[in-house]
C-alpha cells in the first residue's frame, strides 16, 4: 500500500551485504545486483518470526527461503543460493535482526567450565571467502570442473540423510540379528548412494580428450564403476573446495582456567533465529 501514511516508519536495512562469491556465475533471477555491489538486509518481521518457529518449515527449508526473501530481497530465489554464500546470508539476516552480538556455548575440553562467549557477527561475516571453483582437477586425460551446491541441494541432501539416520536408529531397537543385519546394509548402501549423488551433483563437467561430459547421470555412472583411487581424488578434492568456504572454528579462552582451545562454529537455523 503506496498510500499507507505508516510506509515511512517501516523497517529499513540494518546490514549490507557483500557476498563472498561476489554474486558471480548464478542463472539471470536468482539474484537483483544493486549498483554498490552489496545487498540491504531488513530485519525479520513478526511474521518471518512465526516462520522460523514452525517445524515443519524449518525442517522442508522453507522458513529459510521464506525469510531470506522476507530480509534480503535482493535474492529473489533463495534455493538457488549457493553453500558458499549460504553461510554469509544467513548471519547477515540475524545481525540485522538481533544485533552484531551473538551468544555461544561453550564446555572447556580441559576444567569443563560451562560458560557462554560472545561472538561478533560483523566479524565473522568478514573472515568468510569464496573457494576458487575456475580450477579444473586434472587426472590423467580426465579433467574436472566442480562447482558450490545450491541450497536446494543441500536441503534435499539432509532430507534424505535423516532417512537413513532413522535406519541407524532402527538397528538399536530390532531384537532379531538377521533384522539388524539387513537394516545395516540398507543404511551403509543408502549413506554410500548419497554421498556418491552428492560428490557427482558438485562436478559442473568432466572433459575428455574428445568430449565434455555435463549430464549428472553419466557422471554419476563414471564414480561408481571407475578406480577407487580416481574416486578419492575426486571427492577429497572437492572436499578441500568446501572447507575453504565453512565456517572456521572458533578461537576461545575459558573464563575459569584460562586454557585456549578451538570449537567448530556451524550454523543450526533453529538455534540462530531463536
Amino acid at each position: 500500500m503506496n498510500n499507507n501514511p505508516l510506509k515511512q516508519y517501516f523497517r529499513r536495512p540494518s546490514v549490507y551485504l557483500r557476498l563472498p562469491s561476489g554474486g558471480k556465475n548464478y542463472p539471470p533471477g536468482v539474484i537483483e545486483e544493486t549498483e554498490t555491489g552489496e545487498l540491504p538486509v531488513y530485519p525479520m518481521t513478526a511474521i518471518d518470526e512465526i516462520t522460523t518457529k514452525t517445524p515443519d518449515a524449518l525442517f522442508n527449508g522453507s522458513a529459510v527461503t521464506e525469510v531470506i526473501k522476507s530480509c534480503i530481497p535482493s535474492i529473489k530465489d533463495p534455493w538457488q543460493i549457493t553453500t558458499e554464500d549460504l553461510d554469509a546470508v544467513l548471519i547477515a539476516v540475524r545481525a540485522a535482526s538481533g544485533g552484531n552480538d551473538f551468544e555461544i556455548d561453550s564446555k572447556c575440553p580441559k576444567c569443563s567450565n560451562e560458560a557462554k562467549y560472545g561472538l561478533n557477527l560483523a566479524g565473522v561475516l568478514s573472515n568468510l571467502k569464496a573457494a576458487d571453483y575456475s580450477q579444473e582437477l586434472v587426472i590423467g586425460d580426465l579433467s574436472f570442473k566442480f562447482r558450490p551446491l545450491t541450497y536446494k541441494e543441500v536441503n534435499q541432501a539432509g532430507l534424505e540423510q535423516f532417512e537413513v539416520q532413522r535406519l541407524f536408529e532402527a538397528i538399536q531397537t530390532a531384537e532379531d540379528d538377521k533384522e539388524r543385519a539387513k537394516l545395516g546394509e540398507v543404511a551403509l548402501k543408502g549413506i554410500t548412494d548419497l554421498t556418491m549423488r552428492l560428490v557427482s551433483k558438485s562436478i559442473e563437467y568432466v572433459k575428455t580428450p574428445d568430449s565434455m561430459v555435463t549430464e549428472k547421470e553419466f557422471i554419476l555412472d563414471f564414480l561408481q564403476n571407475c578406480d577407487k583411487n580416481i574416486y578419492i581424488e575426486v571427492r577429497d578434492y572437492n572436499s578441500k573446495l568446501k572447507q575453504k568456504t565453512e565456517l572456521k572454528p572458533l578461537d576461545i579462552k575459558c573464563a575459569e582456567c584460562g586454557n585456549e582451545y578451538t570449537q567448530p562454529f556451524t550454523l543450526n537455523t533453529s538455534d540462530f533465529f531463536a
